[in-house]
């Protein structure tokens, strides 16, 4: 149906309910003669005559009731639902879909929607952690999480949290008879858990800072997993070093 028919559709709807064509272009914000114009066109278009236009009133034929009887409802219903939609002004509402690493939905959203969600019970929040780069737009996400500069080129980014502090640790029962590492390159030499990409069959580099400029290390171990909560049980059970967030093995 062209759009021309919708827009004269409603207006025949006003007319009919009003039963006035000056009532009716008034609500409709039109003149009378553009909106006596559209019922003209609208007939034509038809074949029928749709209205009974007097001095005094304005009433539909038969035609025209029959017509009323199948629009009427259906533009009440949207009316209906838009005035709905204003809820959404007045009280966040609907649902939000995010993608994001498993070490940010941990750190990040999780304290987050624990303190929002109990005071907006009409949000739906899904969370999908993986290390996967999802396109967000074509998986029908709302929003994505990154971590450091993993953002793409095409996306609109802010920052949500300060810089995240890792550290290296492990159980006293792992390092008892070994050295304790000081700088990046003593890891080489230990049992490290690594965090592995899912997606790719490899494992994330041990990223430092020293004196201003970035560190990279790849280490090696008997552990990887793509699994924060597997990485916390292991390194609990005293086999190797991972390099963490605070909240991952406290």
């Amino acid at each position: 149906m062209a759009r021309q028919d919708m827009t004269d559709l409603l207006s025949f709807a006003t007319v009919a309910s009003e039963g006035s064509f000056t009532r009716a272009a008034k609500r409709l914000g039109v003149t009378q003669s553009a909106l006596s114009h559209a019922m003209n066109g609208l007939e034509a278009r038809l074949g029928l005559q749709l209205l009974n236009r007097s001095t005094r009133a304005v009433t539909t034929t038969e035609a025209g009731e029959r017509l009323l009887r199948t629009v009427g409802p259906q533009f009440e219903q949207i009316e209906v639902e838009l005035a709905a939609l204003t809820e959404f002004r007045d009280k966040p509402a609907g649902n939000i879909r995010i993608t994001a690493p498993e070490l940010a939905a941990e750190t990040v959203l999780w304290p987050a929607l624990r303190r929002l969600l109990p005071d907006y019970p009409d949000i739906h929040v899904e969370v999908v952690s993986s290390d996967v780069r999802t396109n967000i737009v074509a998986e029908r996400f709302d929003a994505g999480v990154r971590i450091g500069e993993y953002v793409e080129k095409d996306m609109v980014a802010v920052r949500i949290a300060p810089p995240m502090r890792m550290a290296v640790v492990g159980t006293p029962g792992y390092l008892k008879g070994r050295p304790k590492p000081r700088k990046p390159k003593d890891l080489i030499g230990h049992c490290c858990i690594n965090l592995a990409r899912a997606s790719r069959g490899e494992f994330f580099p041990w990223e430092f800072e020293r004196a201003g400029k970035e560190v990279n290390v790849q280490v090696g171990g008997q552990l990887a997993f793509s699994s924060l909560s597997l990485i916390r049980k292991a390194a609990l059970a005293g086999l190797g070093l991972v390099l963490c967030h605070g909240s991952v093995v406290g």
